[in-house]
């Protein structure tokens, strides 16, 4: 029976970033975090900072640097990437891939310290982690990449079940306008990947969702099938390649067609 048209299949190539880049990638140990450090081993990075919450990203890769720190503030924020920028003598590029919702009900009966702990989690600590990566860029003064990630439901208005996760993404795409326009002159080059459902396990964690649930999300999907986390993935790479030296300020989507 041959293959289905609408199924991923790899393909035999991958883009790969600047040669010799040190770059942190925040969130490694999620769904989308293993396939990008996976796949910027394939390259010829000098360092990579693998940071996770709670868990140990494993690697006997020797340019894996293992960070394990909580973030719950600025100073939390900072302190990651001063501590990979120091142990790896700089930062080339920050990944953050930040994403929680902790609070799976209507936003009528969100108790306010769930609010705030969601607009901190998507919108607040990438802020902070990007700020203090451009700190180490501008002095070093031979430019950089940083690459957040955002939602496709963010710019139609998100669900009643996941709104402040959609504002704080919403946020995010404004973000990376402003945080481009102001490292363009350092050539800080800023972007995002506003994605739609990929099978990252984000919606299994953080809505319960079963699997007859995402057989009836996936179906709403043009292409009929969920993104893959290595499409995620290779997208990061190219924005961190030679390639996308002239992109800056803009929001890539990866959404199956999604909302078309």
């Amino acid at each position: 029976m041959p293959e289905p048209v609408n199924t991923f299949k790899a393909p035999d190539w991958m883009p790969k970033p600047v040669s010799g880049m040190r770059i942190l990638v925040v969130g490694a140990t999620g769904g989308l975090g293993r396939p990008l450090v996976d796949m910027l081993l394939k390259s010829d990075v000098a360092a990579i900072g693998a940071h996770g919450g709670t868990q140990t990203f494993e690697s006997e890769d020797g340019r894996v640097m293992p960070i394990v720190h909580k973030l719950e503030n600025e100073a939390d924020c900072t302190s990651v990437v001063d501590g990979f920028a120091e142990q790896a003598g700089g930062i080339d590029a920050l990944v953050a891939l930040s994403g929680a919702i902790h609070f799976s009900g209507h936003w009528k009966d969100m108790p306010a310290a769930e609010w705030e702990r969601d607009i901190d989690v998507n919108l607040n600590q990438p802020f902070y982690l990007a700020r203090a990566a451009m700190r180490h860029m501008t002095a070093r003064g031979t430019g950089g990449r940083i690459v957040l990630n955002g939602t496709e439901s963010a710019i139609h208005g998100g669900s009643a079940m996941s709104f402040p996760y959609a504002i704080a993404k919403r946020g995010t795409e404004c973000m990376v306008e402003g945080l481009a326009r102001e490292g363009a002159k350092d050539n800080i080059l800023v972007n995002g990947v506003r994605l739609g459902c990929i099978r990252s396990g984000f919606h299994e964690r953080w809505h319960n969702k079963t699997d007859a649930d995402m057989a009836e999300r996936i179906d709403l999907i043009p292409l009929k099938r969920a993104g893959a986390p290595e499409e995620v993935a290779a997208l990061i790479c190219y924005l961190l390649s030679g390639w996308a030296g002239f992109i800056t300020g803009q929001m890539i989507p990866l959404t199956g067609g999604d909302w078309l």
